[in-house]
């Protein structure tokens, strides 16, 4: 049923006048009674008598407009509740996001929407990256923050937040950096070791760490090497970044880590040309409307960019 039709008649039923019910609308004469011959055609009855200039309503119009009344008081009383949501908020929200991202980038933002939003039970589900991505295309989980794909994925929407460099790292007695002259605390916590090429081929030699085979950031590691013509030692694989951190900063292994990871316990090493960097950001499917709660929480991650 055509709701602009029913406040038409609403408007006349008071006025008496469809001239009058016209000024009030800002339409003109023809269109108001074109709105209410709509009406009285899907309801089959006629609302309206016309006596001389005077209009009034028949019997059936009497018994339509307290439903009428109804309707429109129904419709606004869902518009408010609509928009009295982010104060009714609740319900159960799911997240599916990495360790890292998780550690490093959300607890201010998860922290801003659990005090606005105290009614919502808020969970994390820490899944790989790919997992998480399989969740999203299969309804599983609504929404992820995690390591955007390489490869966009056709049914997906992926929005970047966050740029995340790479940088190969060392421990800090490294045999590789015996001789050289470190460069201080500077774009990270730790010590910088310039290197170049070269250097990075003796690096190879020596055992290394990374995440494991198939996830995106290893994909991205792999095709420097493949593209540098190197072959690596992988020693050890393990997909907890700040597991990987731990083991080359007691000396199992260098490894090729977020700069956001680097501290006292690692030299980090730069090298000419070497700009890999993984983009981290947010996944929902591209067919699925997402539930107010997870639109919040997408505003809100989405302001941290």
């Amino acid at each position: 049923m055509d709701i602009p039709s029913i406040e038409t008649f609403l408007i006349v039923a008071k006025k008496q006048s469809f001239s009058l019910t016209a000024e009030a609308l800002y339409l003109t004469q023809p269109a108001i009674s074109k709105r209410i011959a709509s009406l009285e055609s899907e309801l089959d009855c006629k609302l309206f008598d016309r006596i001389k200039k005077k209009i009034i309503l028949t019997e059936a119009g009497q018994l339509f407009l307290p439903r009428a009344q109804n309707i429109i008081a129904e419709l606004k009383a869902g518009k408010n509740a609509l928009s009295e949501m982010d104060d009714l908020l609740s319900g159960e929200l799911v997240i599916a996001t990495s360790h890292h991202i998780g550690l490093h980038h959300l607890p201010p933002i998860l922290k801003h929407f659990v005090n606005q939003y105290p009614k919502v039970d808020l969970k994390l589900n820490f899944m790989e990256s790919e997992s998480a991505c399989h969740a999203v295309e299969n309804a599983e989980i609504e929404l992820a923050v995690i390591t955007l794909p390489i490869e966009p994925i056709t049914s997906l929407d992926q929005i970047k937040i966050w740029e995340d460099p790479l940088t190969f790292v060392v421990h800090n007695n490294h045999p590789l950096l015996e001789g050289r002259k470190l460069e201080g605390r500077k774009k990270v916590n730790g010590n910088i070791a310039p290197l170049s090429h070269e250097d990075i081929k003796k690096l190879t030699q020596f055992p290394a760490i990374l995440p494991e085979k198939g996830t995106y950031t290893r994909e991205l590691i792999d095709a420097y090497f493949y593209q540098s013509g190197m072959q690596v030692q992988v020693k050890l694989s393990n997909n907890y970044l700040e597991t990987i951190k731990m083991m080359v900063s007691v000396g199992l292994g260098w490894s090729v880590l977020p700069q956001t990871l680097i501290d006292s316990t690692l030299t980090a090493i730069t090298i000419p040309g070497f700009t890999v960097h993984r983009s981290l950001g947010i996944v929902t499917h591209k067919n699925r409307t997402l539930s107010h709660a997870a639109q919040q929480m997408s505003e809100l991650i989405t302001k941290a960019i």
